[in-house]
């Protein structure tokens, strides 16, 4: 039977909090009586904590997902004149911060199945400008690291890790974020390590770029009012470190009940007509921050997207919540229209803009929940036939 509108959300942040309410209701009113509101050793041992889960040795916290990757450009001096090859398909933040300081974003198309970048089309991209790649973990799901590390050793380009919805994730048995010189995180709330605001963190084995990024990050000033350079404000209250210290400690669990999950669509929606499952990389283990499928219009009138979003529709009003992400590639923004590219030049971008959609996925979703998303997904899938 077909349970109310809205009975099964995209995402349900609620139930997480509640398996931990305890832990933090305590923390949190353990730091308000502290009075010691911004860094201080919770921040710090924060920091450590998450280098230890990462395997390097500098943990830099910050006040989100953006201004990690801003600050990474920063630290690497980045700017006016020089070009940053990044992904078309992904939050418009990585590509925001390289136009942020001066710099030039180069989109390069996707892969089709992985929609990461399709890393046999970089080299092409590549110029005398080129600084450094922004490789996204889209959806959890970790670039071909080894590949794209010759890449850009071969032509001695930076590589800052975007790993905003792939906390856990790894690739050769290796951490994302660990394994280029930078790695940038988010921690906002729907995340798989979120917290309960903004918040981010940047990892790095090299100890002069911490150096500079906790400089940049604290207005420029590596003492207490002497300014070494124009820096910004950017760091992780008290409170959020708090919170984070405890959810890290239940990552690992939350990441493999993603998986099981993840697992579970993959076992019946390919029984299901009409939907392009998503794919993994042999070599990587993904976590699942969305269960983001295509819905195939091949061979209907229309845009593609108009057929996604009337299945869509059809979804929610049998009770069944989705989303969208993205719905337009970045180089074909408004805001990038100054860089002259045109549709149809990143054309496995701009069709899995028009044809992509993401299941509810968070780690408490049960196999009932699941049972009816697949079978309402067939019902109307069927019913467009």
């Amino acid at each position: 039977m077909i349970q109310s509108v809205n009975s099964i959300p995209a995402f349900d942040i609620k139930q997480q909090y509640a398996s931990i309410e305890a832990e933090v209701s305590a923390a949190v009113l353990e730091v308000l009586a502290s009075g010691r509101y911004i860094g201080g050793p919770l921040v710090e041992g924060f920091e450590q904590q998450f280098a230890a889960y990462h395997q390097v040795t500098n943990c830099i916290a910050c006040n989100s997902g953006t201004d990690a990757l801003y600050l990474a450009l920063r630290a690497l001096e980045i700017g006016m004149g020089d070009e940053v090859i990044t992904t078309p398909f992904t939050f418009v933040a990585t590509a925001e911060v390289i136009s942020a300081v001066g710099a030039k974003p180069i989109f390069v198309d996707i892969d089709t199945t992985t929609f990461n970048l399709d890393l046999q089309q970089i080299a092409a991209a590549i110029t005398p400008q080129t600084k450094a790649i922004i490789p996204v973990h889209l959806f959890g799901q970790p670039v071909d690291m080894t590949a794209l590390m010759a890449i850009a050793q071969s032509h001695n380009l930076a590589v800052i890790e975007d790993c905003a919805q792939s906390t856990g994730a790894s690739w050769g048995g290796q951490k994302v974020g660990s394994i280029g010189h930078i790695g940038c995180f988010s921690f906002y709330p729907t995340k798989n390590l979120g917290g309960c605001g903004d918040g981010g963190a940047i990892i790095t084995n090299d100890p002069e770029l911490a150096v500079r990024l906790r400089v940049l990050k604290e207005h420029g000033q590596k003492n207490r009012y002497y300014y070494e350079e124009i820096g910004v404000n950017s760091r992780l209250d008290a409170l959020q470190a708090a919170i984070l210290q405890i959810k890290l400690r239940y990552l690992d669990t939350w990441n493999k009940q993603r998986q099981a999950i993840a697992a579970y669509y993959q076992q019946f929606l390919s029984r299901v007509s009409g939907i392009i499952a998503p794919q993994e990389l042999a070599g990587g283990v993904g976590v699942w921050n969305q269960y983001t499928i295509r819905i195939s219009s091949e061979g209907r009138n229309g845009t593609s997207a108009t057929y996604r979003d009337s299945i869509r529709s059809q979804l929610q009003e049998r009770g069944v919540s989705s989303m969208v992400y993205y719905p337009h590639p970045l180089h074909l923004q408004p805001v990038y229209q100054s860089l002259g590219y045109q549709p149809g030049q990143l054309p496995v971008a701009e069709l899995a803009c028009q044809e992509v959609l993401s299941l509810p996925m968070f780690p408490e979703l049960t196999h009932e929940q699941q049972d009816q998303v697949i079978y309402t997904l067939d019902k109307v899938l069927s019913a467009e036939c």
